[in-house]
């Protein structure tokens, strides 16, 4: 099963513009199996996510971005968390003292918000994000070589705060995952492919639906991954030329 691991909901993620509710239902659309709502340091959606989640029998996991003071982190599997930004060795032993899972956020992204090269000296880290729906190409490719470098599992996210980006980047999943026991997983077994969104081959269509990259670029970051022997599962959207762009839609995805 595919589960986006990295979503912001409107509610604790002041710049997201999505509900929980349209969140489940695109990912139902795109045929992903789960969410992760990674709400930007905090977990406040977390019991109503829960009580939705048994609602509608659709997994819904809720985790926290936390920005350490080296950077972002993905943290899943706690009930505790800093209210405050402290180091990210920090925060990473506090989350590993409670079971749950390390994962560094866009690491190399442009905004300086990653850990970059402090993955050097880090200990504890369980996986690095190498394909994120806001992140260029170039760094996401960078994330690979550190995941090879340090022998990091790898995870794919959306990091969506719109309608249109959530599961564009997901990760795989061999086994059904009902559980936060079941994602914890990912701390022993790391984890080796990504799923990830190409849309269209056609770089004005990509444009029209502000995909924010384009198709050539989507293909090297798959190129790259698979070259460094991580899966890629790489969907188009049928049909989203519309009337007017159908048959270029077509050529030029088939040729990608």
């Amino acid at each position: 099963m595919f589960i986006d691991l990295h979503i912001h909901e409107l509610n604790y993620s002041k710049d997201s513009y999505l509900s929980l509710e349209e969140i489940v239902a695109i990912a139902k659309q795109h045929g992903l199996g789960g969410v992760c709502i990674t709400d930007h340091d905090s977990m406040g959606l977390k019991e109503y996510a829960a009580e939705y989640s048994k609602k509608i029998g659709f997994p819904i996991f809720v985790g926290i971005e936390y920005y350490s003071l080296e950077g972002d982190i993905l943290a899943f599997g706690i009930e505790e968390y800093p209210k405050t930004r402290i180091h990210a060795q920090e925060f990473i032993d506090m989350v590993h003292e409670q079971g749950g899972v390390v994962i560094s956020a866009h690491p190399f992204r442009h905004n300086r918000r990653g850990l970059e090269e402090h993955l050097d000296v880090l200990k504890g880290v369980d996986a690095i994000e190498i394909l994120n729906g806001s992140t260029m190409p170039d760094a996401a490719m960078k994330a690979v070589s550190y995941a090879r470098k340090h022998g990091f599992a790898v995870t794919g996210g959306s990091d969506c705060h719109y309608p249109h980006k959530v599961g564009v980047c997901a990760t795989y999943f061999p086994n059904e995952v009902r559980t936060e026991e079941e994602l914890r997983m990912l701390r022993q077994k790391g984890l080796t492919m990504v799923y990830l969104g190409l849309e269209s081959g056609d770089d004005e269509i990509l444009r029209r639906m502000n995909k924010g990259c384009s198709a050539e670029e989507i293909i090297k970051a798959a190129q790259k991954a698979r070259a460094a022997g991580i899966a890629v599962s790489v969907t188009a959207i049928s049909g989203l030329g519309g009337r007017e762009l159908w048959r270029r839609h077509a050529k030029a995805t088939g040729e990608a």
